[in-house]
């Protein structure tokens, strides 16, 4: 049966629609953790903020996202949040955004903490992705395309429990909740060494370090210093993505990496 006129002009208006740009992304974020966790968005110099910048995930819940095309920004998980009864001012032992509030108005995570990055639609028209542990690590975090095509359309993360194992100068602890996070050996001793910066701002002179190999052996796709590009970012065309807090856990692989590496 031919098209009516309305059905072609509908074609065509999608077709333009689509090679416009006006492809989106749907992000279903999960929750797999034990307790509730906050996430939090910051858009990219440049690119709008999402419709939310923060909210709460209880435990077993998730949350679906419409994210415009060519949208590039970050997303991480807060942990240990409370409002104060007197201020009414909210806040995260890990994670924290600055704003006060559980959305975040403008500001990014207080490192530690890991990170998932996002450039969709970006450079001929495909998403660039990655899992960062360059400001360091907090919660096991996986991000799975849906749909999407590629060579190197594939699941990235870290699934592993690296609180448990890191190293004691790296460690973020508070009373009662034992190691909470990990630094990377940037924020916690500010060397230009381990932050590639300075005389160290280049490839050829910011090589991985017994700290950032502590991350990469046991989350061999996340990045684990400013320069691990070649293993942790991935490429997909017109995916959406899960991203998972807390999936599978695997506590004994940080258990048995840590120890090798403070020799």
């Amino acid at each position: 049966m031919a098209f009516s006129r309305f059905s072609k002009l509908v074609v065509s208006l999608c077709l333009i629609h689509f090679i416009s740009g006006g492809y989106s992304a749907t992000f279903t974020i999960t929750n797999k953790c034990s307790n509730t966790i906050w996430p939090g968005i910051l858009s990219n110099a440049g690119t709008a903020q999402l419709s939310t910048t923060g909210f709460a995930l209880q435990s077993g819940e998730s949350s679906s996202i419409a994210v415009p095309a060519s949208w590039s920004g970050r997303l991480w998980g807060r942990t240990l949040c409370s409002q104060d009864p007197t201020t009414g001012k909210f806040s995260c032992v890990t994670g924290d955004c600055g704003s006060g509030t559980v959305e975040c108005a403008g500001g990014g995570a207080a490192p530690p903490a890991s990170l998932a990055e996002f450039t969709l639609n970006g450079a001929d028209g495909l998403d660039f992705y990655d899992v960062s542990l360059v400001d360091g690590y907090n919660l096991p975090m996986l991000v799975v395309p849906q749909g999407g095509t590629g060579g190197n359309c594939t699941t990235t993360g870290c699934v592993v429990d690296l609180n448990a194992g890191c190293p004691s100068e790296l460690k973020v602890t508070t009373a009662s909740d034992g190691g909470v996070a990990c630094k990377s050996a940037c924020e916690a001793f500010g060397d230009p060494m381990y932050c590639c910066s300075g005389a160290y701002a280049t490839p050829d002179t910011c090589k991985p370090s017994s700290y950032s190999q502590f991350f990469k052996n046991a989350c061999p796709k996340a990045y684990s210093y400013a320069y691990d590009d070649g293993t942790s970012t991935f490429t997909c065309a017109a995916a959406d993505y899960l991203i998972t807090f807390c999936p599978a856990p695997a506590t004994s692989i940080a258990l048995r990496v840590a120890p090798s590496l403070l020799l």
